[in-house]
């Protein structure tokens, strides 16, 4: 539980009838109207010389289009760093002003932002706060005032917790796919089934995709969202059972790629909320699905796009540029958190990207501010978050046996080595598990867990090395000893080669709350030639075995299978690749 300002301003304590007896304040009545502003100033973390805070303001006064709240320390408190808010010190004087995109505070409105400051000796919890001038209460951090006492009864102090862990929500367990059978899609399960030797994984858990608004209700007479729930029921039986599902129709989305390109335009976050996430949220909410335990990934790729691919670089893409300056991936997002996460039996995990994509420095420590701000605004709080996922559709090995990070040749670390090119990372475990570590300290529940997608990313077969690679040189031992036989650690579409990973399982490693197959294996991801069709799916030369390559993969070639359908439709051939090369093999 973090720490929470709960004292309630003298102003409000002296509030009394004539008797001497205290003005109740009830939730719902004009009391709280009264009240012009509540703050819940919260220390997510701390530690010996520094601390994390997210602090919410409601406005119970006439709407804002801007706003500025302001404190003072009683201790030496520096602020840092902040985000969602501009915050700047005097002294021991703070004020917190909006940024561009969070002014517009509404009646009975809130808007969080958080920080990152410094001290030694205490740590005390500021005791006054104004907005725009005028004084504010404290919040409980339930949304209701707390106990204002009386002259002689100053109240009972809620408990202030430990300030290392805000806690589980309630209602919900630390690991929802311990115990817990997996999901098997009869859809994908006939697809495998259908193959030559499918039938040896086809009772295996993989995710069900919500890629567009129409899949709510089912598509061309497939499961809708009912009917996956309904069979999810009857899988489940006596027991528990986790079923996963990918919230992927963001306006905008995808704006590194074409393949994977959706229906909704960039502006068309009205549409998102109300069309998409609400239904969703209301057939969630039906009572007879409460036995479930329902896994949400939440928009793959998309915050990850925001730190590398919008800031001018040479990854970067003007469609990019233009999510990150509307702020539609970061209030989707958090849209989607706070709708999905106040259902006691839905857990969400935010992608994250893989390690590839964000193991370096310049990434790693913006993608955890991301995170961080998406996740305390728009409603959303990081109790709305479960976890996070890494290798969502991806191929990046779980673990490389033969290679690691610390290891030198020649007198050189491998991190000079071109396939490494001074990431930090080799593989998915280690970088998931340094993510939740940073991620914790940031100010996320110190519950949080990872999953990894081990869909195709088992690198079996001959091509498979057995041993370190030769010392003759760094490139040489690097590329001799990877499992991972991609051309470039950028690639991602239908890559040649590739092979089913671990089979899905629960808690397999410290941090990590499981292994999971997000993405259905032998579904395509994009078609190698362009293909009309009415998903808004673009073509991407990153799925044309031809194509030589960008800035993102250093110019390489593609490493893409040939003859690929649209993104999502059956890839036969892909499939009968990764049953071939699957490690663990399939017996």
């Amino acid at each position: 539980m973090s720490r929470s300002r709960t004292a309630i301003l003298a102003a409000l304590a002296l509030v009394a009838g004539a008797s001497g007896t205290a003005l109740a304040v009830v939730p719902g009545s004009s009391g709280i109207a009264a009240i012009p502003c509540t703050v819940d100033y919260k220390v997510q973390n701390q530690w010996d010389s520094g601390f994390t805070t997210n602090v919410t303001i409601t406005n119970n006064a006439a709407a804002k289009t801007s706003w500025s709240l302001k404190w003072s320390y009683a201790g030496n408190q520096r602020v840092t760093n902040g985000w969602n808010a501009k915050v700047t010190q005097s002294g021991t004087a703070v004020t917190a002003a909006n940024e561009s995109y969070n002014g517009a505070l509404a009646t009975g409105g809130s808007v969080s932002f958080g920080f990152q400051g410094s001290y030694s000796g205490s740590n005390a919890l500021p005791t006054a706060f104004t907005l725009d001038g005028v004084a504010c209460n404290v919040d409980n951090g339930s949304g209701t005032p707390t106990d204002p006492g009386t002259p002689t009864d100053p109240g009972t102090p809620t408990d202030p917790g430990t300030p290392t862990d805000p806690g589980t929500p309630s209602g919900k367990v630390d690991n929802p796919f311990v115990g817990a059978k997996g999901y098997v899609n009869p859809e994908w399960s006939a697809h495998a089934a259908a193959e030559p030797g499918g039938s040896k994984v086809a009772n295996q858990s993989t995710a069900v995709w919500l890629d567009r608004i129409a899949a709510i209700n089912g598509v061309n007479g497939g499961m809708g969202l009912r009917a996956h729930l309904d069979e999810a029921l009857k899988q489940k039986g006596s027991g528990q059972l986790v079923i996963q599902l990918v919230i992927y129709d963001l306006p905008g989305r995808d704006c590194a790629a074409l393949a994977s390109n959706g229906e909704l335009g960039p502006t068309e976050i009205d549409k998102y909320k109300s069309q998409y996430i609400d239904p969703i949220a209301s057939i969630l909410s039906d009572s007879k699905y409460a036995g479930l335990r329902i896994a949400t990934v939440i928009e793959p790729d998309s915050l990850p796009n925001l730190v590398t691919n919008a800031g001018g670089t040479a990854g970067s893409t003007d469609a990019c540029a233009t999510m990150k300056a509307n702020g539609n991936y970061e209030k989707g997002v958090s849209y989607a958190l706070d709708k999905l996460g106040a259902l006691s039996n839905v857990y969400n995990y935010i992608d994250a990207g893989h390690h590839a994509w964000l193991g370096w420095d310049s990434n790693f420590d913006p993608t955890v501010q991301e995170f961080y701000k998406v996740a305390t605004s728009n409603g959303a709080s990081v109790n709305d978050v479960t976890g996070f996922i890494v290798n969502t559709a991806n191929y990046g090995a779980t673990t490389e046996p033969y290679v690691k990070i610390t290891d030198s040749v020649n007198g050189q670390t491998v991190r000079q080595s071109k396939w490494i090119d001074w990431n930090w990372y080799v593989d998915e475990q280690s970088f998931a598990q340094a993510l939740r570590t940073k991620l914790v300290s940031a100010g996320f529940n110190s519950g949080l867990g990872m999953l990894v997608d081990t869909s195709r990313n088992g690198w079996g077969g001959s091509a498979r090395p057995t041993a370190a690679g030769p010392t003759t040189s760094v490139d040489a031992y690097v590329n001799g000893g990877r499992i991972d036989r991609r051309i470039h650690a950028g690639n991602w579409c239908n890559q040649s080669g590739a092979g089913l990973g671990e089979r899905p399982k629960s808690a397999p490693a410290a941090g990590i709350d499981a292994y999971v197959w997000v993405k259905p294996p032998g579904e395509s991801d994009g078609a190698s030639s362009a293909v009309p069709n009415d998903e808004g799916k673009g073509f991407d030369r990153m799925c044309d075995p031809t194509y030589t390559g960008n800035a993102r993969n250093g110019n390489n070639p593609s490493g893409a299978l040939p003859n690929s359908p649209l993104a999502g439709k059956w890839f036969s051939a892909q499939f009968q690749q990764l049953l071939q090369n699957a490690y663990p093999a399939v017996s």
